[in-house]
């Protein structure tokens, strides 16, 4: 259980709320990895990211080649 829901009891009206909540969220990566995937097929792409744990630096670069349409 959630650290918000301690001592109260789910209702479905909350629940349906986290629900669209979640499905939200899913739909805004989908977007986004949309997004990136288009990008990759065109030219290069770099992410740059910092671990949450340790701090280091991690970045990643995408190649990707657009085949020629037949």
């Amino acid at each position: 259980m959630a650290k918000d829901m301690k001592g109260k009891e789910p209702t479905l009206e909350n629940l349906g709320q986290r629900l669209d909540m979640f499905d939200d969220r899913l739909d805004n990566l989908d977007s986004m990895v949309s997004a990136v995937i288009e990008r990759v097929m065109n030219q290069a792409a770099t992410f740059q990211t910092v671990c949450t744990h340790c701090g280091h630096k991690v970045e990643v670069a995408v190649i990707g080649v657009r085949k020629p349409r037949s």
